[in-house]
């Protein structure tokens, strides 16, 4: 018996999408010795100056027991330092290293640059309305979406 899907795979679309633009920054990664993952951290960190590791799981979209040895490979590369919270011995802050803030000053310029490259092979507007439209999924939490009903 065959089950006709009427629906678009979003979540696939969205993988594979993110794969195709991801190629693009892998090269620079590679060449600085950086995964993915940790590129992400040390964007947040930059961001964000320091963050909590659940904080970073979170905004990295990554799974904690993951986040947990990417930090302790960063942290033998002296990318990132893990500081606790004054008055609470179970927290910790991560911030970036001198060295992590070195890095993130020699990457972004040809992130930077390899964006421009695929804003202009795909359009400006293109960008513009592809920001829009992921923020629009992600920040909006205005929007109440029903769950259908398991049997």
């Amino acid at each position: 018996m065959s089950v006709e899907i009427q629906y678009r795979n979003l979540p696939m679309l969205l993988l594979q999408t993110r794969e195709q633009i991801i190629t693009h920054f892998r090269p620079i990664l590679n060449h600085y010795g950086i995964t993915e993952q940790q590129w992400r951290i040390i964007r947040a960190l930059h961001e964000k100056q320091s963050m909590e590791p659940r904080e970073l799981c979170q905004f990295c979209q990554i799974l904690s027991p993951s986040l947990t040895g990417i930090l302790k490979r960063m942290e033998e590369m002296d990318l990132v330092e893990k500081k606790g919270i004054p008055g609470d011995k179970r927290r910790l802050k991560i911030s970036l290293t001198a060295q992590g803030e070195q890095l993130i000053g020699k990457i972004s310029p040809l992130i930077s640059e390899q964006y421009r490259y695929l804003e202009e092979a795909y359009g400006p507007q293109v960008f513009d309305q592809l920001q829009k439209i992921l923020e629009l999924f992600t920040e909006n939490d205005q929007v109440t979406v029903n769950q259908v009903d398991l049997i």
